[in-house]
């Protein structure tokens, strides 16, 4: 939740070196003008700051880095149910306010030069950059924000939409480089410029130019305003995108020592094995290694030996990514808790950590696990104020025991206490062990549990899962289906349990509420369906914190109720970056603690490669 020692050593002294005017101004009328703005906090860095803390400003320029994805594209639209875009989709895009890696509540100005703002946060006006352009040199202007602002919320995704609408009451372009945005009565004050500030912005003329239809898919590249543009693509296999060499912002004091590849080349395959291969090969050059298996015994090819290629294993400060394995809530059978908590008891994450993890990994409790909001022990006096009026919907022991954890389990992959309990949950819960030992309900239904999913690298860590559940009597399956196929049964519900990323950030906003709120249950953004009105009221409340503790008591209460309700089986995290790469990249000595950057500031080491090229080792 805090920067490192030497960012924030530097930080502080940026701020303390400058009176608080220097940092925002207000009128008379008390509207402040801005560089820009933090969820409960001014901003650290003052408004002449010279460059984030944490990147090398003098970082050299060029080269390529080169990353592999699974599968394949079909799309370079990512803002439609329809069709699978490439990663790189939208990073041409620019927002009108970025974030920094140093500070989960901070944004600042990037297409915008300032911002104003009533002491009430009831309208904000974005200043634009009167440089900025797009990468075909066209201006971009307030037109073009207020354009893309109505066709996200005529044809974006719409759980985007119906959130940004009840934020929004207006939307106003002033001038050529001045846009009004007024909220609505009752939309939460803390959060709304921010959330307006990451909007990203379309280029008009390009959607005309091109008859774009935000609804389906594309093999146009978007355009964007950006530090990189569209280049090439091998389409379904490869993309690269390109630096533009006469990007606006170049100068900028928050694109310092950034975006320092001179190309970004993603390379996709229908496999990890085929992934992990073409690495050893030196056909792309950076990877995040995901298989604890490859990490401890894979990485002894000639090239790892030589020195060519490096492995670090780099620590991670951002809360969890949530990884678990859901259910489907708009299934009957899994409506009872019961039958939910005796299939994660089923999971033995001690033994698959030793069998198949090689010790690497923590087991996940939380929704916000790797930081220090998640809920701990018996609920605080603070949160049962938050929980008591809300009990209702909860399970009985939510204001009373410490806050729900996954099952602990023996050695053995079948863990005998845990099998007992769960069996006992099942025959309370009506599904009873028949002649053939399979359980079943009063109509004769096996309990049926299908676990979809496409890696097949999860095969190894899926089947003793169903191997235990099976001994118990759930007819349990996993099908292993291609990524398209699982991106169309997902979305379209068609599904008992998937795997899925549940986490959060560092204060509770309009993501949460597609996540987990009622109004959302059917959205993708949802997949369990989670429908329950303590969780939506313990949203409202988080949502409305304005200090920096309220916002810790709001995430610790509506994480402990999200974890009672026992709709997901948590899986694990590490609390580091595992990255192995050939030995032709460098970066700042300290990164930032909430994020690994490689495409934001690390950069090419063109004399080292010069020299794996001599050697023989680099491609």
């Amino acid at each position: 939740m805090r920067p490192t020692a030497p960012a924030a050593a530097l930080l502080a002294a940026l701020t303390a070196a400058l009176p608080a005017a220097a940092q925002e101004s207000e009128t008379a009328e008390g509207v402040i003008t801005s560089h820009g703005i933090s969820t409960f906090e001014d901003v650290p860095m003052p408004a002449d700051y010279p460059h984030l803390a944490y990147v090398n400003p003098d970082a050299p320029k060029g080269g390529e880095l080169s990353q592999h994805g699974i599968g394949t594209f079909d799309s370079y639209n990512p803002f439609t149910f329809r069709g699978r875009a490439t990663a790189p989709s939208t990073m041409m895009l620019e927002r009108l306010m970025e974030p920094v890696l140093d500070d989960p509540h901070a944004r600042y100005c990037l297409l915008c030069e300032t911002i104003e703002y009533p002491e009430s946060r009831d309208w904000v006006i974005f200043n634009l950059r009167p440089e900025a352009r797009f990468s075909d040199g066209t201006p971009l202007t307030a037109h073009d924000v207020l354009f893309t602002y109505q066709t996200l919320i005529e044809k974006g995704f719409p759980s985007y939409a119906e959130a940004i609408k009840r934020m929004v009451a207006s939307a106003e372009v002033l001038d050529d480089h001045r846009i009004r945005f007024d909220f609505t009565p009752e939309a939460p004050r803390r959060d709304s410029i921010g959330q307006m500030g990451a909007q990203i912005v379309f280029s008009q003329a390009d959607f005309e130019a091109n008859d774009r239809d935000l609804t389906q898919t594309s093999n146009v590249p978007f355009l964007g305003s950006g530090p990189y543009m569209f280049d090439r693509a091998d389409f379904g296999r490869s993309i690269t995108m390109r630096r533009n060499p006469d990007y606006w912002g170049r100068d900028l004091p928050i694109k310092q020592g950034r975006h320092n590849f001179d190309l970004l080349r993603f390379e996709y395959f229908s496999d990890f094995d085929a992934a992990f291969e073409a690495f050893k090969a030196g056909i792309y050059t950076f990877r995040v290694e995901p298989s604890e298996q490859i990490w401890s015994t894979g990485y002894d090819f000639p090239a790892f030996t030589a020195g060519a290629v490096v492995k670090e294993e780099i620590p991670d400060g951002v809360v969890a990514t949530g990884n678990a394995w859901v259910f489907n809530l708009r299934q009957p059978k899994f409506q009872d808790i019961r039958v939910r908590e005796a299939i994660g008891l089923m999971f033995n994450f001690e033994w698959s950590n030793d069998a198949l993890f090689y010790g690497m990994n923590t087991r996940l409790d939380s929704f916000w696990d790797n930081s220090d909001l998640k809920a701990e022990g018996p609920p605080s006096p603070e949160e049962l104020a938050l929980l008591t009026p809300v009990a209702g919907d909860l399970p009985d022991t939510v204001l009373t025991d410490d806050a729900v954890t996954s099952p602990a389990s023996g050695e053995r992959q079948l863990d005998r206490a845990n099998s007992r309990r769960a069996a006992q949950l099942l025959d309370e819960a009506g599904w009873t062990t028949g002649s053939d030992g399979m359980r079943r309900n009063e109509a004769g239904q096996t309990l049926q549990v299908q676990f979809l999913d496409h890696n097949q690298s999860f095969d190894r860590i899926v089947n003793p899962f169903v191997e235990n559940l099976r001994a118990i009597g759930v007819d349990a399956v996993l099908t292993r289906v291609d990524p398209s196929e699982l991106t169309t049964r997902t979305r379209s519900h068609d599904f008992d349990i998937v795997r899925e990323s549940l986490g959060n950030g560092y204060s509770v906003g309009g993501g949460t509420s597609q996540a987990f709120g009622s109004e959302f249950k059917d959205d993708v953004f949802n997949p369990m369906g989670l429908a329950n009105p303590a969780i939506d009221a313990l949203i409202e409340n988080a949502s409305a914190a304005v200090t920096d503790a309220e916002n810790r008591v709001g995430i610790a209460a509506l994480d402990r109720a999200l974890r009672s309700l026992r709709f997901w089986i948590p899986q694990w995290y590490r609390p580091y970056h595992t990255v192995a790469y050939w030995d032709v990249y460098d970066r700042p000595e300290t990164l930032p603690p909430y994020g690994l950057g490689v495409t934001d500031m690390w950069w090419y080491d063109s004399a080292r490669a010069d020299e794996l090229r001599a050697a023989g080792q680099l491609r």
